[in-house]
């Protein structure tokens, strides 16, 4: 027998539903929320979600689990009073300064201070002003502007297991901050942006970069070239009241040429270099049966992670740049003698979806003699306030192609977009090179789907492939702690940090469609059906560029342009914690505590160590006064071997692999060396 709940007299099936909340929106009511995302826990901070439910009196719907013959009033005088005094406390504290704020026309609290009439608050502002976080090259924090929902705090623990930001402080001095006071740019923070996505307001957004690439625009002596990620073009059309998946490529292209772009490219051109070069390293490895699986390494935020928590698995990801690095160094090689300029004049910017991409920019690895292979990242949020700074028309302007030839590209390159479209790129490449027949049927659906692990196994003539496509990074983190386990046969990963892929990165448009996901995933389906060709192989400058300038696939050329390697990395910069605060320490001990450190029994090493040195006082050192100690122990996040844990540090002396055995022997030798010089 069917179960109801009745909503302001509307009878509502439930049908799975996990809270009062979603029947209610079910019924076609936009209940108004901070806090409640459906992919999030339930939290209950902002109190806006609040309904009469009859036997139980006001409650918030989000926590609230639906009942058959529940009967719930929304809109009761009681609930519009709470309601709007929840928010006027919300704006107490809250630094409005909406004209200026970068999210003023996607902001949650503004739309509902409008949808409840709202018009002042009556509450006293208590909280005082605190300092910006601008250090990030991708994200900017804002802590006045935090409402303190909660969001960006789940979705960084919850979605991501990264935990970068989390709620500091008590009572009315609570925020949200990162470790220790620091800055997001000296955490474990992987720039993903999904905090971005998720918060309501304008606490936390993407860098701006529109200035610098302005004064590129407008400075005569430089050319200023652009290539456009394939995730933007299914989504730039909603900053212009355009619905959600409108495929906008021609009209952006257009806009980008009138505001000043000498050329506009197509990172898709590089996302096909991209299946050539990894899937000619993935072949190669899988014939050979080393270093399997390999990793897809085009997400900047995925390649952080693994850096900072699973550096024994950086061997594993493949050596292949990421598309937008891929072009930036190939446009500073080929560009200079096309366009006849001098490299030094060549701008590079790129319009991503991605927050990440502002930090990958950055990345030492990909500066070519002190020079960024690309000069400048514009999210699309980004291209859309340049275009709307200037009043261009966007749903009016006519279309116009990208320029050639780094602007061709297959529907293999637009995959990128979407979680599953590296692997299915890849296997269209694959299919041909293992069996040496032609792909008619280039659809692998199984790679497909919004499951965050998805695993597929296919026969490419003799050869046997089981491929996992993995998207979020608490996903990505289940597959690495089986791969460590040797519990994994998989031969090759795609791991995309943002749920769904880059067409729901942290740099994208605010969208609060339930559906919007849905129709941009599809409409990069689209784009792939909408163009002649879709194989890498089959794209005629791809094949003009390894003539050309690369040789052949994994060349030694490719290399040098195309493909790098990373390192481990600290999660915590310039992080010491004192265990013992001797005045003037002669000898300093270190031990790391980083996870894998710690998880390989640092914590065992570092209390031993600290109980040896306390018990044992060291006293009766010569030279030294009676109860003076002469030793400091330390905690510190990473020596950057992390392969080699346990690390300790006794002075200039690095132990790997330690035990407290090996660490007290170097120690009581160090006692020595200085009892020997104070005599």
């Amino acid at each position: 027998m069917s179960q109801y709940i009745k909503v302001d007299g509307i009878e509502v099936p439930i049908e799975g539903e996990r809270n009062v909340l979603e029947l209610i929106r079910k019924a076609n009511i936009e209940m108004p929320t901070f806090c409640y995302h459906s992919e999030l826990s339930v939290y209950g901070a902002c109190r806006l979600c609040v309904a009469d439910i009859e036997g139980m009196g006001i409650q918030t719907t989000c926590s609230t689990p639906p009942r058959d013959g529940m009967v719930v009033k929304t809109s009761t005088s009681e609930v519009r009073q709470i309601r709007k005094v929840n928010l006027e406390l919300i704006l107490a504290n809250h630094d409005v300064s909406c004209p200026t704020c970068a999210r003023s026309n996607s902001c949650k609290l503004q739309d509902l201070t409008r949808r409840l009439g709202v018009t002042k608050s009556r509450f006293k502002k208590t909280t005082k002003l605190m300092p910006v976080d601008r250090k990030s090259r991708s994200i900017i924090h804002d802590p006045n502007k935090c409402v303190l929902c909660g969001d960006c705090v789940r979705v960084c623990k919850e979605i991501q297991t990264v935990g970068a930001i989390d709620f500091v402080q008590r009572g009315a001095n609570t925020i949200v901050g990162a470790a220790y006071g620091k800055s997001l740019a000296d955490v474990e923070c992987v720039y993903c942006g999904q905090c971005v996505r998720v918060c309501p307001v304008g606490a936390l957004t993407p860098r701006p970069e529109t200035e610098e690439v302005w004064k590129e625009i407008n400075n005569p002596e430089k050319i200023v070239v652009a290539q456009i990620a394939p995730a933007v073009r299914v989504a730039i059309g909603e900053e212009f009241g355009l619905e959600a998946g409108t495929i906008s490529t021609g009209q952006m292209v257009a806009a980008m040429k009138r505001l000043g772009f000498d050329y506009v490219y197509d990172t898709s051109f590089a996302a096909d270099l991209t299946v050539v070069e990894e899937a000619t390293e993935f072949i190669s490895r899988k014939l050979k049966g080393e270093k399997l699986p390999q990793f897809t390494s085009c997400c900047p935020s995925w390649v952080k992670f693994a850096e900072q928590y699973y550096p024994e698995l950086l061997g594993n990801l493949s050596s292949c740049k990421s598309p937008q690095q891929m072009f930036g160094s190939l446009a500073k090689e080929m560009l200079p003698g096309i366009l006849n300029i001098k490299k030094e004049n060549l701008v590079v910017v790129s319009v991503m979806p991605c927050t990440a991409k502002k930090f990958e920019a950055k990345r030492p690895e990909f500066f070519t003699e002190k020079t960024a292979d690309v000069d400048h990242v514009l999210s699309t949020e980004g291209l859309s306030k340049m275009i709307s700074e200037t009043g261009i028309q966007f749903h009016k302007i006519a279309p116009e192609s990208f320029d050639l030839p780094l602007g061709f590209k297959t529907g293999a390159g637009i995959l990128f977009g979407n979680s599953g479209g590296v692997s299915e790129a890849v296997l269209r490449y694959a299919y041909e090179k293992i069996t040496g027949e032609r792909l008619k049927n280039v659809d692998f659906k199984m790679v497909r789907g919004k499951e965050g692990i998805r695993i597929a196994e296919l026969e490419l003539g003799k050869v046997h492939l089981k491929l996992a496509v993995v998207h979020s990074l608490k996903n990505a983190r289940k597959i690495c702690e089986d791969i460590k386990k040797g519990d994994s046969d998989i031969d090759l990963i795609e791991v995309m940090a943002c749920p769904s892929g880059c067409i729901n990165g942290g740099g994208q448009p605010i969208n609060f469609d339930s559906e919007y996901i849905d129709k941009r995933r599809k409409a990069i389906f689209d784009c792939d059906k909408q163009l002649q060709l879709h194989k890498s192989q089959e794209n005629p400058y791809i094949k003009e560029v390894y003539q050309t300038i690369l040789g052949e696939p994994g060349s030694h050329k490719a290399h040098e342009l195309l493909h790098t390697h990373y390192n481990g990395r600290k999660r915590v910069e310039n992080q010491t914690i004192v265990i013992r605060n001797t005045e003037h320490p002669k000898i300093e001990v270190c031990v790391c505590v980083g996870t894998n450190c710690y998880n390989k029994g640092a914590h065992r090493i570092l209390r031993k160590m600290i109980d040896y040195v306390t018990q044992n006082k060291l006293q009766d050192i010569v030279g030294f006064e009676e109860h003076e100690e002469m030793v400091d122990v330390k905690a510190t996040f990473c020596f950057e071997r992390c392969e080699h844990g346990p690390i300790v540090r006794i002075n200039k002396q690095i132990l790997e692999h330690a035990t407290y055995e090996k660490a007290k022997e170097v120690l009581d030798k160090e006692i020595e060396k200085v009892g020997v010089l104070l005599n």
